[in-house]
């Protein structure tokens, strides 16, 4: 059995962080996070699932941007959050 890439790899691009303090969202709210998600189409820093408002998910659902990293130190793994799978 084949298994094909995610076809919203191609939505990655080299990014900066936006707001590399924390989560964009819950810095401008002065809402708590637990974890951070990269962005890797436009450097939105959002916060995980894990965190009260899970603005990483809520990203990549309004502006249709699906591919985060960890933006945790020493975590190196991306997800795809309409696949809701590692890539």
């Amino acid at each position: 059995m084949t298994t094909l890439p995610d076809p919203h790899l191609s939505m990655v691009r080299p990014v900066t962080p936006r707001t590399p303090q924390g989560c964009e969202d819950c810095l401008r709210m002065g809402t708590p996070w637990v974890h951070l998600r990269l962005c890797l189409t436009c450097g939105h820093v959002g916060c995980c699932d894990s965190s009260p408002m899970r603005h990483a998910r809520a990203h990549a659902a309004t502006d249709e941007h699906p591919i985060v990293r960890s933006f945790q130190p020493g975590e190196d793994w991306r997800w795809c959050f309409v696949h809701e799978a590692m890539v």
